[in-house]
């Protein structure tokens, strides 16, 4: 698999148009430094993506400012935070895994999986939680099947 996305990003990319969403919803800004605690990465590497993000028109970025993002990039921000939200509500509601783990885990899988599995993860979320809201009980009966096949195998 390549570092680039169909939408022309590197995953790494897409990593901070969410991050920068993310901190900018409380001051309407983001700083590098936070940027670069959020990602766990080096301030340089923080400087070199913001550059990047800028010469595509994602972002504005002057050196030793806060950060905004631009229209395109707010749009681009929010269908990869969708679509890890997407994943983590299919590994926490469906699947029952921890959150924290559901976490993690929607981090890696939100870049490789294509808009098509995304939508049908979102169709297969939706299925389900209809058909438990209607009695069937589906996420419930799984979550059951789970914990028995949990017990059986540390016997």
């Amino acid at each position: 698999m390549t570092a680039k996305r169909h939408n022309g990003l590197s995953a790494s990319l897409e990593d901070y148009l969410e991050v920068i969403l993310n901190l900018s919803a409380q001051d309407g800004h983001a700083h590098s430094k936070d940027i670069a605690e959020k990602l766990n990465v080096a301030r340089p590497s923080v400087t070199g993506a913001l550059r990047t993000l800028k010469k595509k028109g994602l972002a504005n970025y002057e050196p030793y400012g806060s950060v905004t993002l631009t229209k395109a990039g707010k749009a681009a921000a929010k269908k990869v935070a969708r679509k890890h939200e997407i994943i983590k509500s299919f590994f926490v509601d469906v699947l029952g895994v921890d959150g924290e783990v559901a976490q993690q885990a929607a981090c890696k899988a939100e870049h490789a999986l294509g808009p098509e599995v995304i939508s049908k993860l979102l169709s297969f979320s939706d299925f389900v939680g209809q058909r438990s809201k209607n009695g069937n009980g589906l996420i419930r009966r799984f979550r059951k099947f789970c914990n028995q096949i949990e017990k059986s195998s540390k016997v």
